[in-house]
Formats: structure tokens, sequence, C-alpha cells
């Protein structure tokens, strides 16, 4: 098996709530999005091939800068495009569907570029470069085909102030494997308290909560269970807006026991975008990294 530590970034989303294409929505002054960060932080933890799952609204423009400096740096790049028809049944009429087919999908997409272990990440999440030290460790001494890792982060750093967000609130069992991911999408803060509610019912919970952000450390047998659960997705015959999400996957698997998912607390502060507004938050967070030397003014110069 190819030994190159991988980062799948997934950016193929439509990103509804940010009312634009924040998967490559330059920070600052040097135009890079928060997935050049991802990339330059993975690099720097000895990763050394990256893929990149987008939709078509991806400009080519992008691609050719994200092209251009794979060339300059030296690292290996791959564009996967998340088509509605991979993997998908001829018989299967999913002509009026408009939305991708979720996460769990759009890895599934990458199964014949992926040789090795590998990191997903979602294209509009920072994770911190301590994160990817940690995830190439566990590549190293834990990571197998029956063992998978996760870096989850607490609850309350990574609320937004325009809004609700969602989140995967995980339980863990007494050696810190990953026993459920539960979905909320209503999280949010309510003066000092942070809250969810499901069912027309507000539950509290505490700011230490652990939550999962899509930062998941895979072998490539997962993309047996995907394929066999994407086909089981589709013949349930989905509505038009849902998706087939790859905490969903991982806890199926869990419950199959066909793999063990260890968690392992992020030592870094995760910054993201939801919304919008969000964006200000992150330029002042990376120029106060930059002025710590922590990253270049311009990554790739």
């Amino acid at each position: 098996m190819n030994s190159k530590k991988t980062l799948l970034i997934l950016a193929g989303g439509l990103g509804s709530r940010y009312k634009g294409l924040k998967q490559i929505d330059g920070i600052l002054d040097n135009g890079s999005p928060i997935l050049e960060y991802s990339i330059y932080d993975a690099l720097e933890a000895g990763f050394s091939k990256v893929i990149i799952i987008v939709n078509k609204l991806i400009p080519q423009n992008y691609i050719d800068r994200l092209n251009t400096i794979s060339g300059k740096v030296g690292f290996e790049l791959h564009w996967v495009y998340q088509e509605k028809k991979s993997f998908v049944p001829q018989n299967f009429d999913f002509a009026e569907r408009e939305k991708p087919w979720g996460t769990g999908h759009a890895v599934l997409c990458a199964k014949n570029v992926v040789q090795g272990p590998f990191v997903m990440i979602n294209a509009d999440d920072f994770y911190g470069k301590e994160t990817y030290q940690l995830a190439a460790e566990e590549i190293d001494i834990h990571i197998s085909g029956s063992q998978f890792g996760m870096v989850a982060y607490t609850v309350e750093p990574t609320l937004s102030g325009n809004g609700n967000v969602a989140r995967g609130i995980c339980t863990l069992d007494a050696e810190n494997y990953l026993e459920k991911i539960e979905e909320q999408t209503s999280i949010r803060k309510e003066g000092n308290l942070i809250m969810y509610t499901e069912k027309g019912k507000n539950t509290e919970i505490s700011p230490d909560t652990l939550i999962s952000m899509n930062f998941f450390i895979f072998h490539p047998e997962i993309f047996n269970a995907l394929e066999i659960y994407f086909n089981d997705f589709i013949k349930s015959d989905p509505g038009l807006l849902q998706e087939f999400y790859i905490p969903s996957a991982i806890q199926r698997m869990i419950h199959e026991k066909k793999a063990k998912v260890l968690v392992k607390i992020s030592p870094s502060q995760w910054m993201g975008v939801t919304y919008a507004d969000d964006k200000s938050s992150i330029k002042d967070f990376l120029a106060s990294e930059i002025k710590k030397n922590r990253y270049p003014e311009d990554l790739w110069n």
C-alpha cells in the first residue's frame, strides 16, 4: 500500500447559509482560503498528497491557482468532482435532485484516488497545525482496517454569534472510543447557556461537551462499507433533501463491529465560517497567527 499520508478535503457543498463559495473565499490579502491553511499545516506534519472533492461551481481559475501552488511547493494534488451519478445504480432516477448526496458520498467519490490512510476534513474549517501533527502520529501508530481515528473539539469555541450551528455531539466509552455521534442542527448560545432544540424541547449542554467537526482519520477499508451503505441509502428511495452523511456511516460501522474509532481531543483552536459574518473573526485570528510567526504572510512564498 502507498505510504503517502493523504489529506482529503470536502469542498463540494453549496454553502447556502454563507451565501457564496466559502470553500475558496480568500480570508486575508494573500487570497488564501481556509483550505490552503489546512494544506499548509498538513504538509508541515508530513502529508504529501491532497485530494479535493469539489462541485462544478468551483471556478477554473481557482483550480489553476492551486495546481500552480502544487507544482511550486511539490505536493501531489488531485481534483475529484462529486457527481450525482457516481456510485448510483443506472436505473435510479435522480433527475429532480439539486443537492449533492452528502459527505458520505463525497468521501466515496475519492475511492479510486486514495491508496493509503487519510485524513478527511471540511474545506471551510480551520483545525490548527497541532491537529495535523496529532493525526500524522495516529496514522503511524493506530490506524488500520478495523481502527479509525477522530479528533474532537469542545463545543463552546465552535459556536457562531451569528446563528445556530450543526455539530455532532459525541459519546465515548471508558477507553475513549466513539460510541455515538448525535447530529444536532440548532446548537447556539443563549445568555451563558449552550442549548439545542429537538422535537420542540430545549436541552442544555456543557461548554466542554465533545463534538465532531468532521476531522476523521480513515483507512481505505472504509470505502467497502461506504459503497454498501450508500447503495442501501439509494434503495431506501431518499427524499430530494435527504443526504448520506459520513457520521451515519461511521455509526453503522461501529454498530456492526466493522471498525472502532479512537477519539483524541484537539490540542488546537478551531475556527470556521458558517455565516458570512463569521469571516471577520477568522480574519483577525489568522492575522494574529501571522504576527506570532506561525504562518508567513503569503503562505506559498
